[in-house]
């Protein structure tokens, strides 16, 4: 059970990533093109942060997450900075990619995040080939692996569950079910009600979730990395949430309905854990504000700390390249 300090961290995490969130889409949309902060897209986790965050706090420090691009909340988790993740979308030399990549194609080893691939579901077999690294080993590092709903129709997806639960990998597959893959809705996608179903297929448990409630989210990994932990295999958990944006910062979503919004913002995940907090007495508007000034003050601070930094040089263009 999550201890009541717990339970006040996650509230954090979940109001960091939105006001970090919420700041790449304002600079997106009100830099200046001839010198802008940021170089190309922003890609957002807006209404289902607690899907990340709240898988990501059923790890140990050993595990490892095979992220999407919507994953900012497991990597603040995980342990990545404010600082550090603006470096990445800023360019700067001291980012993760060294300044090469303005956007979320990164990782980092050392805290066990691997790289994003654009191609979705691309890191489904990485993970797998972690879990591998991890059972030769003789290790019981699990891996989180994250992708959508619209990646859960690729072949490569298939597969890597199908060989997972043939190897009993220990493996967790979380599927962010944001009902919209890009601009084609789930009812164009699959002709099931529950994605999670598909598990029995793969001869492993399929569980689904309520992905705007980040303590079910929690709970529901939870059992799971701890049953791959025990060497039971792999499972798959399907996290039933609304992408409250658009693709990135340059889609307006305006094939969403707007009835679809205004139903999901209801539901939306910082809102449902705030009642939850007042109902256990553990927050209040006051409490709710202060948490909201202070990671305001913590994206700004580290926006002005990043902003000047120098970026990459053309000299350093052919540094640490792989060659033959």
């Amino acid at each position: 059970m999550l201890t009541q300090s717990q339970h006040l961290e996650l509230y954090y995490y979940l109001r960091l990533t939105r006001a970090l969130e919420d700041w790449i889409f304002y600079i997106c949309h009100n830099q200046s093109p001839k010198q802008p902060l940021i170089i190309g897209k922003g890609y957002l986790s807006t209404g289902q942060e607690a899907v990340s965050i709240g898988a990501a706090y059923a790890l140990e420090k050993n595990d490892w997450i095979a992220q999407s691009h919507r994953d900012f909340g497991a990597l603040l988790i995980r342990g990545m900075t404010v600082d550090e993740l603006l470096s990445q979308y800023f360019s700067k030399l001291d980012s993760p990619t060294w300044g090469r990549d303005s956007n979320v194609h990164f990782g980092d080893t050392q805290r066990h995040i691997l790289g994003f691939i654009s191609h979705m579901g691309a890191l489904m077999p990485v993970a797998n080939g972690i879990a591998w690294g991890a059972k030769y080993q003789k290790d019981d590092a699990v891996t989180l692996a994250f992708f959508g709903d619209g990646a859960s129709s690729q072949g490569v997806v298939h597969e890597a569950m199908n060989y997972a639960a043939v190897f009993k990998l220990a493996v967790v597959f979380v599927c962010n079910n944001n009902r919209w893959a890009i601009s084609t809705p789930i009812k164009e996608q699959f002709a099931i009600e529950n994605l999670a179903d598909r598990a029995k297929g793969y001869g492993m448990p399929g569980t689904v979730c309520d992905g705007n409630n980040v303590v079910e989210v929690y709970e529901t990994v939870k059992e799971a990395v701890d049953r791959a932990r025990r060497g039971n295999g792999p499972s798959f958990v399907e996290c039933k949430t609304m992408r409250m944006a658009g693709h990135g910062t340059h889609d307006m979503a305006k094939y969403v309905p707007d009835e679809e919004y205004d139903d999901w913002k209801k539901r939306d995940p910082i809102g449902n854990f705030e009642k939850f907090l007042k109902k256990k007495g553990w927050g209040d508007e006051k409490y709710f504000k202060q948490i909201v000034e202070k990671v305001r003050n913590e994206v700004k601070e580290a926006t002005e700390r990043v902003k000047n930094k120098p970026g990459p040089t053309i000299e350093g263009q052919l540094e640490d390249l792989y060659a033959p």
